[in-house]
């Protein structure tokens, strides 16, 4: 998705083992609404994740859809991951493919792609979406590789049950499980399903690691998280959370690659590198979508 420059989240110090919370604005696109958390101003990063956007939940009318034009990128790896809906991911490497919910498109801009995301096949029909799409930073000497995409099917996830929490990996570790997604830094990447009553212990020891509440509200050790926010956790923490009714989270997390700068689309540890990738977009340099022409201008 591209990097939409609309307000920064709202941010409050927290106590115990939350050491912030970070509350997304809202920014209305017409047929739905997306929900940025980071980059935010008192936490621009969460380990290597530097972008972090709740998509939805929208109801679309036949012949409505997500429809973003194609559009570049550098330095990062982008992470689509659906609870509903479909979309349709093209991209500069000829790939077509439509990413349906619990399953992974993982997509590594590295020196330079252009992708778009069009309507599912569900576009004819009255339809849902809503997911999270996210972004992980590439280590320093790892932003100039050739760009790459994977698919996971939803099986390929592993998931299971504890405590009344339902679990599935996305990336890194976690309960002496490994999910097969690729990654290029310790990164930590999970879904969790809340029953009411469900009360599990965790412990987290990624350098950094947060839980956004997607759905309902829960409890890390006795302090209420609503949905909507994104609790930053203290490092290599151990915690209970719990729920009185159902809830979704994400967990993320990892270890911190260092300071990036954001333009647009464009990430990268140097401000040189960013101007060069504006550059080349205004100069038509980055490769097309084959079959999809359409064109979105550089920014001011």
């Amino acid at each position: 998705m591209s990097y939409l420059n609309h307000e920064e989240a709202d941010c409050t110090k927290g106590d115990s083992q939350i050491s912030l919370r970070i509350k997304p604005r809202e920014k209305d696109l017409g047929a739905f609404s997306v929900r940025r958390v980071l980059p935010a101003s008192a936490k621009r990063m969460v380990g290597p994740f530097v972008f972090f956007d709740q998509m939805g939940p929208a109801i679309f009318q036949a012949g409505q859809g997500i429809d973003v034009r194609p559009h570049p990128h550098i330095g990062i790896a982008t992470i689509t991951y659906l609870f509903e809906g479909e979309i349709l991911h093209k991209d500069s490497l000829g790939v077509v493919q439509p990413i349906t919910p619990g399953e992974i498109n993982l997509m590594t801009a590295g020196s330079g792609i252009t992708h778009a995301e069009r309507p599912g096949s569900d576009f004819n029909e009255v339809s849902r979406l809503f997911g999270i799409q996210s972004w992980i930073a590439l280590p320093d000497d790892l932003q100039e590789i050739d760009p790459a995409f994977d698919h996971y099917a939803k099986n390929d996830l592993p998931s299971w049950t504890r405590d009344g929490v339902s679990f599935r990996l996305i990336m890194g570790s976690l309960d002496s499980q490994s999910s097969p997604v690729k990654t290029y830094s310790k990164t930590l990447y999970a879904d969790m399903l809340l029953v009411p009553g469900a009360k599990a212990s965790m412990s987290i020891s990624e350098a950094e690691s947060a839980i956004y509440v997607a759905q309902g509200e829960v409890r890390i050790n006795e302090e209420l998280v609503e949905a909507g926010v994104m609790a930053v956790l203290e490092p290599s923490v151990r915690f209970t959370i719990s729920a009185e009714r159902d809830a979704r989270l994400l967990l993320i997390g990892g270890d911190p690659v260092g300071e990036r700068h954001l333009y647009w689309n464009f990430v990268s540890n140097s401000v040189e590198r960013i101007d060069r990738a504006k550059a080349d977009w205004e100069a038509d340099r980055f490769p097309r979508v084959p079959g999809d022409e359409e064109f979105i201008p550089l920014p001011d």
